[in-house]
């Protein structure tokens, strides 16, 4: 069996779509999947499945039973372990490091293209399905946000703090 991670978009964010953490665990475990953990309250599944899991099914099942649009992005433990190896900031405080998850791999005329903001004291890189920013001044002071990185890349994306990162590595590992 694989262990997955599920990444939702646009949950428990701002008060508008609340979910509850047991409710998100009881739909993955209804949809299948074992060993289903969620860590901390902004939509991060962890879980084991013998197939990869179905994201468009995932999502109407969302809609259908906890009444929130939410977008999923998935992960496997062994992708994940390439994020992180793959992290060009490596010296960055983790609390200043984020990367933000690509529903798909953009198309590289708009990666080429991409540029921060003016003044902008923040960096980033672009690295296959993921953008990694490093934000000395923190992610609410940096233009580079996710929707940021939406609008520019022309996908759907999620953005965890390294912190998280490296703590749902850790939970699909062990």
């Amino acid at each position: 069996m694989t262990v997955y991670v599920a990444l939702l978009r646009g949950i428990n964010v701002g008060g508008n779509t609340k979910v509850a953490m047991p409710a998100l665990k009881a739909l993955f475990e209804s949809a299948g999947f074992d060993d289903v953990r969620t860590y901390i309250n902004s939509g991060n599944v962890v879980f084991r499945s013998s197939k990869a899991p179905n994201v468009s099914a995932l999502e109407r099942r969302i809609v259908a039973d906890l009444d929130v649009p939410a977008k999923v992005l998935v992960r496997s433990a062994a992708q994940l372990q390439k994020v992180v190896d793959a992290n060009p900031y490596p010296k960055a405080a983790a609390r200043e490091l984020y990367v933000t998850f690509l529903a798909v791999k953009p198309a590289a005329t708009k990666v080429k293209v991409l540029e921060a903001p003016a003044n902008d004291p923040a960096a980033f890189e672009a690295r296959g399905q993921e953008v990694y920013l490093h934000s000395p001044t923190g992610y609410s002071n940096t233009k580079l946000s996710n929707a940021f990185f939406e609008k520019q890349l022309g996908v759907d994306a999620t953005t965890r703090g390294w912190p998280t990162v490296l703590k749902l590595l850790e939970l699909a590992n062990g």
